[in-house]
């Protein structure tokens, strides 16, 4: 018994120390093996969100963003990063932020081809190719928030400009703005009118102050960087209240939004941000409108936000 127990033991320690020479070889000869940030950065995943059947009879995908890297990267439509059907490219993301980015565009197809797959594929640097359908069919990713939640919640309506008219959708309108051709390296407005078409009981004490919209405003495309800036009509958000008896390193975990981030209070408003291009070029900017403050809406719910893209030229 002894004897085998011993036998176990050596082939048990041979086959580690096998393991460690053959490791050890490996991150030698490859120094990326054992690397947990690749040098061309750890690569942009695509994500499948769901789909949406439409009240119109077409079908939507909803695609999403993971990107690991501690700052955005940016991958232009070509070779590294397009769509197919060839027909469907092109409105893809090509800034990618860093974190995940959940419904960040959407491709709706007609009724005739709601059960063919459309395919999003992206090459970071020296990484393999990245691919992932958009395909209608599985219940579990079916996503129905074009109905009322439990509480309530729906997309909100999102207009370009002050006065654009308004539209609910993961990709509810994409249009040119408003003001025109701008300058590189000068600060622009960028403006939507949202509103929240929700009705909520009256008599629930969660709603019995109107639910503020957030609005979130990112580069979707272009061929420089953009850097936002907040502006006058957006309050620089304070660290709530800490209240008698909770711990104050609790008030150490309040993170004020970025100047990319607009609160507007419900049930309808303006968001405006300063938006400075750093080249000249073709640029779209989205804004994502969502009502996660409700109970019944959140990215984890995959509910219940929308999003419009303004078309920028810069000379």
């Amino acid at each position: 018994m002894q004897f085998k127990i011993k036998l176990i033991t050596a082939v048990l320690f041979g086959l580690l120390t096998a393991a460690a020479l053959t490791v050890q070889a490996q991150s030698t000869d490859n120094a990326r093996f054992l690397s947990l940030s690749p040098p061309g950065g750890l690569p942009i995943i695509p994500v499948m969100e769901g789909w949406i059947a439409e009240p119109d009879g077409t079908t939507s995908f909803s695609f999403g963003i993971i990107n690991r890297n501690d700052a955005s990267v940016d991958i232009p439509v070509g070779e590294n990063n397009y769509i197919t059907p060839a027909k469907y490219n092109g409105m893809q993301p090509t800034h990618f932020p860093a974190g995940r980015s959940t419904g960040a565009f959407a491709v709706n197809v007609p009724e005739s081809e709601a059960d063919d797959d459309v395919w999003w594929y992206i090459k970071t640097g020296n990484s393999q190719v990245l691919k992932v359908p958009g395909r209608r069919g599985a219940s579990a990713y079916e996503l129905d928030f074009i109905l009322p939640r439990p509480q309530g919640s729906l997309q909100p309506l999102v207009g370009i400009g002050e006065n654009g008219p308004q539209a609910a959708g993961i990709y509810a309108q994409i249009g040119d703005y408003p003001g025109g051709t701008v300058s590189a390296n000068t600060a622009v407005v960028i403006t939507v009118n949202v509103s929240d078409p929700a009705e909520r009981d009256p008599t629930d004490p969660r709603f019995k102050e109107t639910i503020p919209l957030g609005v979130k405003f990112t580069q979707f495309q272009g061929p420089g960087s953009v850097e936002f800036t907040r502006h006058e009509t957006t309050p620089v958000p304070e660290a709530p209240e800490i209240p008698p008896g909770v711990p104050a390193n609790f008030a150490n975990r309040f993170r004020a939004p970025g100047p990319d981030t607009v609160n507007v209070d419900g049930p309808a408003g303006i968001a405006n941000v300063y938006a400075s291009f750093s080249e000249p070029g073709d640029y779209i900017i989205a804004a994502k409108v969502n009502v996660h403050r409700a109970p019944d809406s959140s990215d984890g719910d995959q509910c219940c936000w929308t999003n419009v893209y303004q078309r920028v030229t810069v000379r």
